[in-house]
This record gives C-alpha cells, sequence and structure tokens, in this order.
C-alpha cells in the first residue's frame, strides 16, 4: 500500500541531501576542537553551519549555541536565564510545547499561565495589565515564555508585541520556534525576543541536534560542563554530522519557503473538504503555518481517526496525548475553550517541504468517507 505522510510537525522526512552530507561527514576523522588538520576540518564544518543557522533566523553574531535538540534548548533558555537575572516568576503561554511547562515547574520560580483568546493567540491585554505593576527590584526578575507557531494548531503568536511589553517591564522573553522555523519567515532580531529554541528534525534537518539562538551579551549560565565547547556555553564534543546536516537543512529550507503559497493551497483544500463533512477547525481564522491543519470531529476521536487513516495508508497525529492508555484532552484546545468531546476528538495533519497534490488528495478522499461512516453507524 502506497504511504502518504501527513505528519510533518512531529517529523519531517529528512531531505536527501542532508543525509549525504551527514554520510560524507561521518567518513572523516577529527574532533572539532583539535589543533591538527583533521580537527580543523571538522571546526570549519561547525563553523560553515552555525552561519547557515544564522542566516536562516537572523540571529546576532555568536548567537548560535548547539544542543541536541528542541527540548534541550528549552531547558536551556527556561533554567539558564535563573541565577544571573534573579528570575522569581515565569510567564508562559497556556498553549506552549510541554517541555516549556515541565522545565519551569523545576526552576523554583513561581510559574503563572497566560491565557490564549478562542482564536488561540495569546491574551497580550491580560500580559499587559499582569505587568503593569510588576517591580523588579521588589517582586524580582521575570521572564515570559512565547511560541512562535502552536504545534497542534499552526496559530502564529505576535511575538514582537509580546516581547514589547515585557521588555517595558524590565523583563526578558524567551521563544520557542521550533514549528516556524523553515516553515515561515524567522528573524530572531525583529522578533525582539532574548532567547529562541529551534530543531532540525522539523524541516528536514536530522533529529538530535538544534540550537538556543541568545542576544548579544546575554548572561546564561551552562547546564552542561566539563569543556569549553560552544563558547563555554554548552559542554559536550560536538555532533559534527549532525551539525552539518542540520546547516544544510537551513540553507534548504529557502525552497520551502519559496512553496509556502502552495502548501498552503494544499491544506485549504483539505480543511474544506473536512468542514463540508462537519469539521471544526482550530484557528481558522488566524494566521498560521502554512501546512497545519487541527480539526475536531462529533463522535470521532483522536484516537480512531489515526487508527483509520493509518489503515488507508495516511500518517497524521491525534491531537490529544495518550498516557498510561488514557486519552487526555489536547490542553492546547481546551486553553481555547474547546469542550473535553472536541479536544479528545481531535487529529493533527501536517504538510511539509516535500507535501504533495498526491498526499492531500488521499486525506480528501479517506478522511470524509471515513466520518461518513462513523456517523452512520450512530444514526
Amino acid at each position: 500500500m502506497k504511504r502518504y505522510y501527513l505528519d510533518h510537525n512531529a517529523t519531517a522526512p529528512i531531505r536527501p541531501q542532508v543525509i549525504d552530507i551527514i554520510a560524507e561527514t561521518m567518513r572523516h576523522d577529527g574532533n572539532s576542537l583539535s589543533v591538527h588538520e583533521e580537527g580543523r576540518k571538522a571546526y570549519k564544518l561547525v563553523e560553515d553551519a552555525r552561519e547557515q543557522v544564522r542566516a536562516l533566523v537572523n540571529a546576532p553574531v555568536n548567537g548560535v549555541i548547539f544542543t541536541s535538540g528542541g527540548t534541550e534548548s528549552i531547558h536551556y533558555a527556561v533554567h539558564g536565564v535563573v541565577k544571573p537575572h534573579n528570575i522569581k516568576r515565569i510567564f508562559i503561554s497556556a498553549v506552549e510545547h510541554s517541555a516549556v511547562g515541565a522545565n519551569a515547574a523545576t526552576t523554583g520560580a513561581d510559574v503563572e499561565t497566560i491565557p490564549v483568546l478562542p482564536s488561540g493567540v495569546v491574551d497580550l491585554d491580560w500580559l499587559k495589565a499582569r505587568l503593569k505593576d510588576y517591580n523588579t527590584e521588589r517582586d524580582g526578575g521575570f521572564f515570559v515564555c512565547l511560541m512562535f507557531a502552536n504545534n497542534e494548531t499552526g496559530v502564529l503568536q505576535p511575538v514582537r508585541e509580546a516581547t514589547d511589553i515585557t521588555h517595558d517591564a524590565g523583563g526578558l522573553l524567551f521563544c520557542d520556534a521550533a514549528q516556524a522555523a523553515g516553515k515561515v519567515p524567522v528573524n530572531f532580531v525583529m522578533s525582539g525576543a532574548d532567547m529562541m529554541s529551534l530543531t532540525g528534525h522539523k524541516f528536514g534537518g536530522p533529529v538530535g541536534i538544534g540550537a538556543l539562538i541568545a542576544g548579544p551579551n546575554l548572561p546564561l549560565e551552562p547546564q552542561l560542563r566539563g569543556g569549553g565547547h560552544e563558547q563555554n556555553r554548552r559542554a559536550g564534543t560536538h555532533n559534527v554530522a549532525g551539525i552539518a546536516g542540520l546547516g544544510l537543512a537551513c540553507e534548504l529550507a529557502k525552497q520551502s519557503l519559496a512553496r509556502a503559497g502552495e502548501i498552503v493551497a494544499l491544506r485549504d483544500r483539505m480543511q474544506d473538504a473536512a468542514v463540508a463533512a462537519g469539521a471544526k477547525v482550530w484557528g481558522a481564522g488566524e494566521k498560521r503555518l502554512p501546512g497545519t491543519l487541527c480539526l475536531s470531529a462529533e463522535g470521532f476521536s483522536g484516537a480512531t481517526q489515526l487508527m483509520i487513516m493509518d489503515l488507508a495508508g495516511i500518517a497524521i497525529s491525534a491531537g490529544s496525548a495518550c498516557s498510561s492508555g488514557k486519552t487526555k484532552p489536547s490542553h492546547v484546545l481546551t486553553a481555547m475553550g474547546a469542550s473535553e468531546e472536541e479536544a479528545i476528538s481531535a487529529i493533527r495533519v501536517s504538510l511539509g517541504w516535500n507535501s504533495t497534490e498526491e498526499d492531500a488528495a488521499a486525506f480528501i478522499r479517506e478522511w470524509p468517507r471515513a466520518y461518513e461512516r462513523i456517523k452512520a453507524k450512530a444514526a
């Protein structure tokens, strides 16, 4: 059976050119911190890739810190600022990736949730009102965590506006851009964010490599110690092959950005077919990632949709998380006002760099047909 991969937001297929450069790099010897010729060649590969990452998101010079991926970058950002900036309070949007909240909870700082509007966009009025009388000398330092694009709905967040509000009150802002980098234009400097995370496997790079982008001269406490790597900001021998793969993926991402309009058209065709069949789309009225479609269907659980689509050769994601065999409602949709039924019946369909008309057509053919069968049984 032919397979159709519509789960790019989980992990995008790795680009063939990236596989090639990883394989080629692994054939060569050398530690990137060694001073002999082999080491110097490895070092150059790392620094060339750093420039490619920097160029993709307009990071400042020396602002790219290589990590093992998005989760480590989040951990570093959240924990790394606490001591240097006397952080006593962390504000997290209600739709952040679970890694943000899980790491914030272990810092010792107080954690507050910033609500979102029914559209899925963060409530900037709430943030402005909450920070109006915040006094860093009296209350301690604080920072705000706001993602660039939501991993379930694809909704883009007003990072620049949130940063301005945060900075006016004397705080810092961290932006998780894992879902946005390589899919929509991301400009670290223009966003105003103090820190930003990204990971390669979301846009055609390898799994196990990512980066934390930090503003110029921003004090951060290293979370991995023991060596002088990354200018003493993150110890550990460089994954030179993975870094080279990430760099090339960043370079090739320009092709994906050029295809954005085409990807939007494919997504909208799938959306129209799902809505015609009775689905509810989340975040439809807001700016979203080009290839992300999140929908709920009454009486059609996300887990059931996933299994039926898989049997039809289509890979998607359930919009809810599963733990210990129990399906839990999506915290993202719940924050947007979804009922438990709506949150449990949510799925995410996501296109990316190599998605085709055939991929969209498969969903348009199979999903409405499956939902009609479910409704017929319930009638």
